[in-house]
């Protein structure tokens, strides 16, 4: 095997692939990067075999052949190379040899035959749904934040993509909080089915600045991302995601409009003295014209501060000020609008004008 490439191309792919190599003592293989070489078309894999990584690099020359050789000292050994020097890659059995200008490295690699095979996903019977990069980078980022560590609870550590009224929605909840997002409307296919965040993290951190367009194949319990030259493969999360839009209260007596950034300085000023009790910060509405965000530590002293608003109905709910503040960063727009109703129930933020986004917080009942 043997590839011709410039520094710039194959640490950027190396970079793409080798986050995933982990040190697994059990299946060592695992650290490395398949180099695979049929019919000059060149190919980085990488697995953890929950998850695989493929980037097709773009060479001058190359010779057909396929090896394995560990992946994080490849990835720095050429992130350390000069750039705009040409690499020359050159594999002989388990040998596998680098050369750029004067310098030369020759690294111990392993038979290409003890690399798990990666899963395919069937074209013929695939769901595929494309959205463009920007759509898809803001959604999975708005709505991640509120998906769970909890690996005793599979079903809120990932995100829960899924169709209703030709509408392509993502979902997550770690039973505190809950986002949703309108990704792709007039969609013909449905699907239900959740993608682990963390591999929706790594979609996220191999796309670039060129990227235009995500293509995203559901097939079974697979799922494939398309990233120009580079390829996610990921196992499903097989386990029921709630009914999520049973939790979305819809009669809500208190709306206001408000300013994201007046906000924001408030909620974050009473989480300040909201530290040393749990994190609880007190909201409250009142007729005719005003908001407060407080809290009140026994220890510390007490905020509050105030926002003049136009008031329907009076009513006075607490919640966790990191969720609170989270859920008001989510949002992107100048103006935002929250509802919440004077009994003891969730807060539901959106942005005033555009209100794909949904994010809700559950009250602490005190």
């Amino acid at each position: 095997m043997e590839i011709e490439v410039t520094q710039e191309k194959l640490s950027k792919a190396l970079n793409n692939v080798s986050r995933i190599a982990v040190g697994r003592v059990t299946l060592p293989v695992l650290n490395n990067v398949l180099i695979r070489v049929d019919n000059k078309k060149v190919s980085l894999i990488t697995t953890n075999l929950d998850m695989a990584v493929v980037d097709y690099l773009p060479v001058s020359d190359s010779r057909d052949g396929v090896t394995t050789v560990p992946a994080r000292l490849l990835a720095e050994f050429v992130s350390n190379l000069p750039k705009g020097e040409k690499i020359k890659i050159t594999a002989e059995g388990t040998k596998v040899t680098i050369n750029a200008g004067k310098y030369s490295s020759t690294i111990n690699g392993s038979p290409a035959d003890d690399f798990p095979e990666l899963p395919e996903i069937n074209e013929e019977t695939a769901v595929v749904f494309k959205v463009g990069a920007d759509e898809f980078k803001n959604g999975i980022q708005s709505v991640s934040v509120a998906s769970s560590n909890d690996l005793s609870r599979p079903a809120l550590t990932g995100i829960y993509f899924n169709t209703f009224d030709k509408t392509l929605a993502i979902a997550a909840t770690d039973g505190y909080r809950l986002a949703v997002r309108k990704l792709i409307k007039n969609v013909q296919s449905e699907i239900k089915v959740i993608v682990p965040a963390t591999t929706l993290q790594e979609v996220l951190r191999a796309m670039s600045d060129n990227t235009e367009e995500v293509e995203i194949s559901f097939n079974e319990d697979l799922v494939r991302f398309r990233l120009g030259e580079v390829e996610i493969i990921s196992k499903l999360i097989d386990a029921s995601f709630p009914d999520y839009q049973r939790l979305i209260p819809k009669d809500n007596d208190i709306k206001l409009e408000l300013n994201r950034g007046e906000l924001l300085r408030v909620s974050k000023l009473a989480a300040l003295f909201a530290r040393s009790v749990n994190g609880v910060i007190i909201c409250e509405a009142k007729k005719p014209d005003t908001f407060s965000v407080k809290a009140i530590a026994s220890e510390l002293g007490e905020n509050e501060s105030t926002i003049t608003t136009e008031v329907s109905e009076d009513g006075k709910n607490s919640f966790n000020s990191r969720f609170f503040i989270d859920a008001i960063n989510a949002l992107d727009e100048k103006d935002i609008v929250i509802e919440f109703s004077s009994r003891v129930a969730p807060i539901i933020l959106r942005n005033k004008k555009n209100q794909d986004y949904t994010h809700i917080v559950m009250p602490i009942n005190k």
